[in-house]
């Protein structure tokens, strides 16, 4: 089985977020499988950087105001189809916008250039190689689906992942006049959203298979409180619809062997944490005692609940424990936290940022990790912390549900329980479950309980790979009939 991925973002080319880390990893799990997948992506600078062989499998004179061109690429085990298109994607700062985080006003020129070259291979334009399914990721690829609808590729079979809704790629009607596109697409039916043109939703129209990434968040999305505006179209689309947990690539995030730990360890070596945790206290200026290190690493934002942590610290402090806080986002929050910090000497640590080895670090020597995000289609890093025995406290919603089993009284009694949940998502209700949580660090027996239970839990892809075979399988049944 042939699959074309598109998207945005892959690991470790280039990744902003959770995005990368399923289009990096999935096609690996799907190879054990049977399945090929080839994923063609933007040709960003730190992309083109990475090969130096180039093999051009598709030529445009002209794509959305310039020259481009299509290189197939083998890398760090994944098979790609890059696209070269330096008018477009060869800019510094991130992949969506500049240094200072504002993004291009041509974001719409660029991915529906990407999603019109999705299109056209879907279509057969590169000789040699025709895919039986198409699989897109989020709105900046979501249009691929839109150009086969209306093009040569309106008979394969796609299928449209929403990794988050919230992010939709909204635009004004003036654009589609230079999308290529017949007038009819230009519908309810078709790209038209309020009166723009909705990237995102053209996608979940023109779609075979829609999926999420937990079973909870595509029964959350289909309310207009999770919905954004789209719960009307994936209610009629919820034949179509699938939830699919995420999975992590469990030869990255593998405590026994992480080179980024400081010191290695394994379920029955629990002790062996402990210069990992040094390093914590070390790296955010923490004093040393056996309180639990909570730790945070996230996007500093309103979804990811940062402001209801922000409002508790004080009391998160007065339980006993401490906070380690790595990430960046709304300056407000940076503020907030760097005041709480202030405040609490030795018991508060911040790093504004992102560091990837120190985010491994963190789950390899804090106690807990805590996500109070208001809204989380899946979530990866409770999964790294079940992972590395870092126990996860988490809202109860989306695939954090799915993902963490309460460490209620009668879980624990069977010995069950993986983290901590709490609901509604509020201050209350956080502080209540750190104070779960630093009851139960003070029984020894329980709390290694709740870490290797976590750490036995499959994290993988494989399960949820062998569902999105049969996904793809019953699309191309579709096909046949």
């Amino acid at each position: 089985m042939q699959v074309l991925s598109v998207t945005p973002e892959i690991f470790p080319l280039i990744k902003t977020g959770g995005l990368a880390d399923v289009t990096g990893a999935l096609p690996i799990a799907l190879a054990a499988k049977g399945v090929t997948v080839r994923t063609l992506m933007p040709g960003f600078p730190t992309v083109m950087a990475a090969f130096k062989k180039k093999r051009a499998v598709l030529q445009y004179p002209l794509l959305q105001g310039g020259k481009a061109s299509v290189h197939s690429v083998q890398l760090a085990g994944l098979e790609l189809f890059v696209l070269d298109a330096p008018h477009l994607f060869d800019r510094p700062g991130g992949p969506y916008g500049n240094a200072t985080g504002v993004d291009w006003p041509d974001n719409w020129r660029r991915f529906a250039a990407l999603s019109q070259v999705g299109g056209d291979i879907a279509g057969g334009a590169i000789s040699g190689y025709q895919p039986d399914i198409v699989h897109a990721h989020d709105w900046q690829s979501a249009m691929t689906l839109a150009y086969m609808r209306y093009g040569k590729a309106v008979g394969v079979p796609s299928m449209m992942t929403v990794h988050n809704l919230a992010f939709q790629g909204q635009f004004g009607a003036g654009i589609f006049g230079e999308l290529g596109l017949p007038a009819a697409a230009m519908a309810l039916d078709g790209v038209e959203y309020y009166g723009g043109v909705g990237f995102l939703k053209a996608g979940l129209q023109a779609a075979w298979a829609i999926t999420t990434v937990s079973p909870t968040y595509a029964q959350e999305i289909r309310s207009p409180e999770f919905g954004m505006g789209l719960d009307g179209l994936i209610n009629m689309r919820s034949s179509d619809l699938h939830g699919i947990v995420n999975g992590i690539d469990t030869g990255i995030w593998d405590p026994e062997t992480d080179k980024h730990l400081v010191s290695n360890y394994t379920a029955s070596t629990l002790k062996a944490r402990a210069p990992n945790r040094a390093a914590v206290e070390d790296r955010f200026n923490l004093e040393r005692d056996d309180s639990p290190i909570v730790c945070v690493v996230s996007r500093l934002t309103w979804q990811k609940g940062m402001d209801i942590l922000a409002l508790v610290v004080d009391g998160i402090v007065a339980t006993g424990a401490r906070l380690a806080i790595l990430g960046s986002g709304d300056a407000g929050l940076e503020g907030a936290l760097l005041a709480a910090a202030a405040r609490h000497r030795g018991r508060i640590g911040v790093v504004v940022g992102y560091d990837e080895g120190l985010s491994h670090i963190m789950q390899g020597g804090c106690d807990a990790i805590v996500i109070p995000s208001r809204f989380e289609p899946c979530g990866l890093t409770q999964l790294y912390g079940l992972r590395y025995g870092c126990v996860p406290v988490v809202a109860r919603t989306g695939g954090l549900a799915d993902t963490v089993i309460d460490a209620n009284e009668a879980a624990v009694s069977a010995g069950v329980a993986t983290g901590f949940q709490f609901a509604p998502n509020n201050g209350g209700a956080l502080l209540h479950a750190i104070r779960r949580l630093v009851d139960a660090h003070a029984s020894p027996t329980v709390w290694e309980s709740l870490q290797r239970q976590g750490m036995k839990a499959d994290v993988s892809w494989d399960k949820s790979a062998e569902k999105y075979v049969e996904l793809y399988r019953s699309l191309l049944s579709k096909r046949v009939a």
